[in-house]
C-alpha cells in the first residue's frame, strides 16, 4: 500500500458507485483487500502507508482497529446492496504486519467478510505476516478461524543484510515460522525475498535460495529492491553511505532465482512469483492482474468495482473519524477510461505466464509484438497460439515490452 495516493474526483459521502459499476460486480471474481497499518518499526525502504505505535499519535490504536474496519465493511455491504457480488473468491490481509493484531481480530473480520457478502466454499484466505510476529499457537487460531494461506516476509537469510533492510527478525526466523505454518495446518505458504540490496553477494542471495527451498514452503516472491523517495534508505544512498541498487545486478539475481526455484520444481506464473503446483498460485493476486473486482477495507486501501477505482483517506485516525460519523472512508475516485482500462490490462497480464491475448492488441501493438518476437521477447509457441508470452530474457526486459505494445 505505497504511501502516495493519485488524485481524482471526491467520493460521495456515504460511498455510492455509478449504476454502471454495479451491474456485474464479480463477473471476473470478487476479493476483499484488508490493509492493517501497524509495523513494530519501519523498514529503511519501505514508503506503505503504515505506523509505528510512536507515529500513529492519538486517535487510533490497534486496540479498536476490527471494529472498526467493520464499521467499513457494513458501508460496503449497503452500497453494493441490491447488487452483492455472487461470493468472495479471495480475501487478502495486508499491512503493515496484520499479526500485530490478535488472532481473534483477524479471526472476527473474516467472520465479518463471511457474514457481509458469504465466503466462497473453496475461498483462499491469506494474511502476510512478519517472521517474528507469529508463534505456533497464533497460526493454529488463525489456521482455525479459516485463513488458508500466509505470505511471510523473510527478504534474505543474510544477517548483513536484513541489518541494511532494517529488518527485525534474525536470519533463520521466516523458514521457522514457515514450518510452523505448515505445522499448523494452512494450506499454502509463501516466503518473500528482496534482491539486489547493496551489499548483498551473489553467495548470499544464493543460500537465501537455498533456505526457502529447504523451508518446504509452495510459492516465493523475490522482488527487486526498489529505493523510494522520501524513505530511510534513499537517504543513507543520497548521503553515499550505500550504493544504489545496480540493474545488471539485478537481473543476475533473477536469473539465479528462476534457475534455482525451476530446478527445486517451481514454476513461475507472474514475473516476480513462482509456485511449485497451480493450486498454490496466489489467487487473489491473480484476481488483481486479471482484472477483477475487490473492496479494500482500511485507511489508504484502493478498490475497483465495475471499471471505478477509488482509494481511501491514509492516516488511520482520519479513517475511523469518518466511519464513526457514519461517512465513507474514501478520499477519491476515478472512473477508468477505455483506453486506461486497456493499458492496465496490457501492463498486467503480459506479466503473467499464461500471457496476453494478441487479439486485444491494435495494430500498432501486434506490430509491436512482432518486433518483440523477433528479438526473442516473446515465445514463439505462445505466438503462434495467439498470445503473447515473454520468454525468460522477455521477463527482463517487460516495461519495454508493454512500452511496444502501447499505443
Amino acid at each position: 500500500m505505497p504511501g502516495v495516493l493519485p488524485e481524482g474526483e471526491p467520493v460521495p459521502a456515504d460511498g455510492s458507485l455509478p449504476a454502471t459499476a454495479t451491474r456485474a460486480v464479480g463477473a471476473r471474481g470478487f476479493g476483499v483487500y484488508v490493509h492493517v497499518p501497524f509495523c513494530a518499526s519501519r523498514c529503511g525502504y519501505c514508503d506503505f502507508n503504515t505506523y509505528t505505535a510512536d507515529e500513529l499519535g492519538g486517535g487510533a490504536s490497534r486496540e479498536g482497529y476490527a471494529d472498526t474496519v467493520l464499521a467499513e465493511l457494513a458501508l460496503a455491504a449497503r452500497v453494493l446492496g441490491d447488487a452483492p457480488p455472487p461470493r468472495v473468491d479471495t480475501v487478502f490481509v495486508g499491512g503493515g504486519t496484520p499479526t500485530l493484531l490478535p488472532a481473534d481480530d483477524l479471526a472476527r473480520i473474516l467472520d465479518g467478510i463471511d457474514r457481509a457478502w458469504g465466503l466462497a466454499a473453496d475461498a483462499e484466505v491469506t494474511t502476510e505476516a512478519n517472521p517474528e510476529s507469529v508463534t505456533p499457537e497464533s497460526l493454529k487460531t488463525l489456521r482455525a478461524a479459516g485463513y488458508t494461506r500466509i505470505s511471510l516476509g523473510m527478504q534474505s537469510a543474510a544477517p548483513g543484510v536484513l541489518a541494511i533492510l532494517d529488518r527485525r527478525h534474525r536470519a533463520g526466523r521466516a523458514t521457522e515460522a514457515a514450518r510452523e505454518a505448515r505445522d499448523a495446518g494452512f494450506d499454502h505458504v509463501n516466503l518473500d525475498l528482496i534482491y539486489g540490496t547493496p551489499g548483498e553477494s551473489a553467495d548470499d542471495f544464493a543460500a537465501s535460495l537455498a533456505q526457502v527451498v529447504a523451508a518446504g514452503v509452495d510459492h516465493v516472491s523475490a522482488y527487486a529492491l526498489i529505493v523510494e523517495d522520501g524513505t530511510r534508505l534513499a537517504a543513507r544512498m543520497r548521503r553515499g553511505e550505500l550504493a544504489y541498487p545496480s540493474d545488471d545486478v539485478a537481473a543476475d539475481r533473477y536469473l539465479a532465482a528462476e534457475a534455482a526455484l525451476d530446478a527445486a520444481g517451481f514454476s513461475w506464473y507472474e514475473v516476480s512469483n513462482w509456485a511449485r503446483t497451480p493450486a498454490g498460485r496466489c489467487r487473489h493476486n491473480l484476481l488483481y492482474w486479471n482484472g477483477g473486482d475487490w473492496w479494500g477495507l482500511g485507511p489508504g486501501a484502493h478498490s475497483h468495482v465495475g471499471g471505478v477505482r477509488w482509494w481511501n483517506v491514509k492516516h488511520p485516525a482520519a479513517y475511523a473519524k469518518r466511519l464513526a460519523a457514519g461517512e465513507s472512508p474514501g478520499l477519491a475516485r476515478e472512473v477508468l477510461t477505455p483506453d486506461e482500462a486497456h493499458t492496465e490490462d496490457v501492463m498486467l497480464r503480459l506479466r503473467l505466464a499464461s500471457g496476453l491475448p494478441l487479439a486485444v492488441l491494435d495494430d500498432a501493438g501486434r506490430a509491436g509484438a512482432r518486433r518483440a518476437l523477433a528479438d526473442g521477447l516473446l515465445d514463439p509457441a505462445g505466438y503462434a497460439a495467439g498470445r503473447a508470452v515473454l520468454t525468460l530474457r522477455g521477463r527482463l526486459l517487460a516495461d519495454a515490452v508493454v512500452r511496444d505494445l502501447l499505443p
